[in-house]
């Protein structure tokens, strides 16, 4: 698998968790992977329909993230998210994604929407290499 990523851009999180809530502009769906939605149920100790429903037609996403009625996940406290070490593939990646251009080729992509581009370090393809180890490792795990 092969993939390409964008050159001399600039990120760093500012913390803002934007990515975590509905916007003016934008409603976010968090998609999550089968074995995303078992792992946080188990550490968190509640069915998974009490944090996500059900989801066709996004696979290999099968859920989506519940959000609360001011549009911010349900995990989402003070800005800061309750299930960071074991928050969905799709939330490590903002604000970047992954886009499957068919024949095992990939690209990246990214929103202009998030504050953090455009600051911080340039990004070297070590950055996405690491992004894309977790995607492939993710898809491996969720064919489990």
């Amino acid at each position: 698998m092969r993939f390409k990523f964008p050159r001399n851009v600039r990120f760093e999180c500012s913390r803002c968790a934007l990515c975590c809530r509905d916007t003016e502009n934008r409603s976010r769906t968090i998609l999550l992977l089968r074995r995303e939605a078992e792992k946080i149920s188990g550490k968190i100790q509640k069915s998974i329909v009490e944090f996500a429903e059900r989801k066709e037609g996004v696979e290999p996403y099968v859920y989506v993230m519940r959000k609360t009625s001011d549009g911010k996940c349900v995990f989402l406290k003070d800005n800061l998210c309750t299930i960071y070490e074991m928050r969905p593939l799709i939330c490590k990646f903002y604000p970047f994604k992954l886009d499957n251009l068919g024949n095992h080729k990939y690209v990246f992509n990214y929103t202009e929407e998030c504050p953090g581009i455009g600051s911080g370090p340039q990004l070297k393809r070590k950055f996405f290499d690491t992004l894309f180890t977790e995607f492939t490792a993710s898809m491996r795990q969720n064919h489990l």
